[in-house]
């Protein structure tokens, strides 16, 4: 199978499981996390283009789980952490793993925000070693072993 092949199999996979929890993944540490997530993988190589910034916006807008909170209110939350890591990454992305590690608590909803950042970084049939990096740092956060994820 080739990698292209292989990509969009985990991310569908991970959006499947996704959906079977829907109704589980309604916490604000999750809604927050997830943003948080997305911002990171969408800024994992220390810059994000703006036609980059909308296709993660429009992702997380038609993201099924997602659809649990209000669009505009996780717009604004992917803004904020995007500005964070775009201002000072490095800064930025403390702030950010911070924000992710409260999702720990409900081990559900820490394996939903690993699933959702594997989602967004191989939505355009790339998953990089940058973005995997940032998804393997949010692993550690939340105290997830990156290899059940196939990190």
């Amino acid at each position: 199978m080739a990698l292209w092949d292989r990509i969009k199999e985990s991310a569908s996979t991970m959006q499947t499981q996704l959906n079977a929890k829907k109704n589980d993944l309604k916490s604000g540490a999750f809604r927050d996390a997830s943003m948080a997530m997305c911002a990171l993988v969408a800024a994992a190589d220390g810059s994000i283009e703006p036609a980059e910034r909308q296709r993660v916006a429009q992702l997380i807008s038609s993201n099924e789980v997602l659809q649990n909170f209000p669009a505009d209110d996780l717009q604004r939350r992917f803004d904020g952490y995007l500005n964070q890591l775009i201002t000072n990454f490095d800064l930025g992305k403390i702030n950010v793993l911070q924000e992710i590690a409260k999702a720990a608590k409900k081990p559900a909803e820490a394996r939903a925000v690993v699933q959702i950042g594997i989602v967004i970084g191989g939505a355009d049939g790339t998953f990089d070693a940058e973005e995997r990096a940032v998804v393997r740092e949010a692993c550690h956060q939340l105290g997830l072993p990156p290899a059940e994820f196939d990190l």
